[in-house]
């Protein structure tokens, strides 16, 4: 009959996460341990407030020996594959472009809507919307809808995460309330275009970096779309490569010089 060994209690932003962690910590397969669940965990309104879950993870005892147990199917592995994909894609692209840029009345309803989110929040804060000229790739323009104000900090997050819960209900909520999806991006203070130039010259720095010492660099975790701005930035540099390991939060690029090509052979 099984008994019980080692417990210990792990957290993490869902249960799940928070039984992968102890997986890890313990060196154990789910099919080892007994899981229970004390703190379910919440994310919060746009992800703010949240409360991380809380497991304690109970190791099973057997006191007949047994064959070890195959690992159980990793499920990160298509979810790794896919999010490689994704980093290469437009973000959060949920529904199918129209072709037709954004007109100044379907602007004014983005930013009422935006406005109505701030007003629920409680925060006290302007919207600036400018237009984005038409993408070469999609033929259409689109719409930068700036939130300006102070203390604004809690709408970035961590990493931006924040940041991404809101425009991602916003886009749902002007498709929804225009029946086509809109080009639609959300910033504060201009975070994401600061950012975007932050990463775009470390990423260079780092290439830099590789060249004269020969040695792979790791940058920072990042999420998918932070990940594909260094990716891009460097995706014509003539020495180094990049791409992405890791998983979930611990995804990060590293940076490494390109494998010598072999010389052609003469006849």
């Amino acid at each position: 009959m099984p008994s019980e060994g080692r417990s210990a209690e792990f957290e993490g932003r869902t249960v799940e996460e928070a039984i992968e962690e102890g997986l890890r910590a313990l060196g154990l397969s789910r099919d080892q341990v007994e899981v229970e669940v004390l703190r379910p965990g919440s994310r919060g309104f746009l992800g703010l407030r949240g409360e991380n879950a809380r497991v304690r993870l109970v190791e099973i005892v057997r006191q007949e020996p047994e064959a070890p147990a195959a690992p159980a199917p990793s499920a990160a592995a298509p979810v790794e594959e896919a999010e490689e994909a994704a980093e290469g894609a437009p973000e959060e692209e949920e529904f199918a472009p129209s072709g037709a840029a954004i007109t100044p009345e379907e602007a004014a309803v983005a930013q009422e809507l935006l406005e109505g989110l701030l007003q629920h929040l409680g925060l006290r804060a302007t919207v600036e919307r400018r237009f984005l000229p038409p993408d070469p790739d999609q033929g259409e323009g689109g719409l930068i809808l700036d939130i300006r104000g102070r203390d604004l900090s809690v709408l970035i997050g961590r990493q931006g995460e924040a940041l991404r819960a809101l425009q991602y209900i916003l886009r749902l909520m002007v498709s929804h309330r225009l029946k086509r999806w809109v080009n639609l991006v959300v910033d504060v203070e201009g975070y994401k275009e600061r950012r975007q130039v932050l990463l775009e010259q470390l990423a260079h720095r780092m290439a830099e970096r590789v060249v004269l010492s020969g040695r792979p660099v790791a940058l920072e975790p990042m999420p998918p779309n932070e990940r594909r701005i260094v990716h891009l930035a460097l995706r014509d540099h003539p020495q180094v490569v990049t791409e992405s390991i890791g998983q979930g939060d611990r995804r990060r690029v590293t940076i490494r010089l390109r494998e010598p090509q072999s010389p052609e052979k003469t006849p």
